[in-house]
C-alpha cells in the first residue's frame, strides 16, 4: 500500500477508475483543478517533493494548495486520504489520484532514477492542465 491508499491487488479497478473521473470532471473537482493551477503556478520555487504534504518548506502537489490557501498541513498524516479530502473538500478517490500521480506515476529512463523535484513540478502542472475540462488553462 501506498499513501495513494492504491493498491497492487486491482480490485474493483473498474469501479475505481469511475469514482476518480466523475470526482475530476465533477463541478467540485474541475474548481479545485483550478485553484490547483494557480498555486502551482504560485509558486516561488516550482519544485514538488514527494511521499509528504510538507517537509521543510517544500510541498507535495496538494501540500502547494494548502499553503496557497494559507492551511497548516505540517501535522496531518500524509497517508490519511480521507482526512486530507475532506480539508480539500474534493472527493477521496480525487486525493488518492493526485497523490499517485505526485508520488508514483514518474517513469525514468532507468527503475532507480529519482524524479527531481523540478520535473515533477512540470508534470504534476502539466496533468493538472490536462485534467481541466478545455484543457487550455
Amino acid at each position: 500500500m501506498s499513501r495513494s491508499g492504491y493498491s497492487d491487488d486491482g480490485d474493483n479497478c473498474n469501479l475505481w477508475r469511475g469514482a476518480v473521473d466523475r470526482a475530476i470532471e465533477g463541478k467540485r473537482g474541475q474548481q479545485f483543478l483550478k485553484d490547483l493551477l494557480a498555486a502551482l503556478d504560485g509558486m516561488a520555487d516550482k519544485k514538488l517533493i514527494s511521499e509528504e504534504l510538507e517537509l521543510g518548506g517544500e510541498f507535495c502537489t496538494l501540500g502547494a494548495i494548502g499553503k496557497a490557501r494559507g492551511v497548516d498541513v505540517t501535522d496531518i498524516d500524509p497517508e490519511d486520504s480521507q482526512r486530507i479530502a475532506k480539508l480539500f473538500n474534493i472527493a477521496n478517490a480525487m486525493a488518492c489520484e493526485i497523490v499517485y500521480m505526485n508520488d508514483e506515476a514518474y517513469i525514468g529512463s532507468n527503475w532507480r532514477e529519482e524524479e527531481k523535484p523540478e520535473n515533477r513540478w512540470v508534470r504534476m502542472r502539466e496533468w493538472v492542465v490536462s485534467k481541466i475540462k478545455g484543457g487550455n488553462a
